[in-house]
Parts: structure tokens; sequence; C-alpha cells
């Protein structure tokens, strides 16, 4: 039993989302809420509302034990990238690429 939880279009890059991520992977759901509780990044506070979320979905739709929970899977795809520019001296502009990205974790039992 693997349960999935899923947020798209986080506000930060995929590529410091997935720090945190390769952290927690494989962890128990409570050395992994720790972890994230007490991180300075801010992609640790998105992620422990997923992990909550997904950890809430193993509760309610499989009646799972959340003592027997671990971290199974972790990945962060790309998101749509938000194209904005700042104007500069002389008529120039510079541009500025806000990234997203698409986060999936999954917790099952241990095995």
């Amino acid at each position: 039993m693997e349960v999935t939880a899923r947020l798209n279009n986080a506000p930060l890059s995929a590529q410091k989302a997935r720090l945190v991520g390769d952290q927690i992977r494989g962890m128990p759901v409570d050395k992994a809420l720790n972890l994230l509780k007490f991180s300075s990044k801010k992609a640790a506070a998105i992620f422990k509302k997923v992990l909550e979320s997904a950890i809430a979905n193993a509760e309610h739709n499989e009646s799972a034990d959340i003592d027997e929970l671990r971290v199974s899977t972790v990945y962060v795809n790309e998101g749509a990238t938000m194209k904005r520019f700042k104007a500069r001296a002389k008529g120039r502009a510079n541009h500025i690429l806000k990234r997203t990205c698409h986060i999936t974790v999954k917790v099952a039992e241990y095995e």
C-alpha cells in the first residue's frame, strides 16, 4: 500500500526543492517531519505540508497506522516558468524567470 500527496506549481525552483526531497527520502515519517520542522530552507515548509497531507491520506483512505509509515518516494518535477522582465537603463530589459515545480510524496508501511 502506497499513498500519494501531490502539490502542483509550488513557487520555487525544482533544483532547490530536490535538496530537501533527497534528505527525507526513505525516512520514517516522524523523523522526516522533525527534520523538516527545524530546517531553515523555504522548501522544507512546503514539503512538510505535502508530507502531512500524505500521512492524512494514508490514515483516512487506507486506515494505515501512522507509526508504521515511511517516506517511500519523493520526486520533484519542473513546472511552468513565468517570464517577467525588469526595466534597465537605456531602454534595455533583463529577463526574470520565476520557476515553479511539482512535488510528489509517497508514503508506505514498513515491510
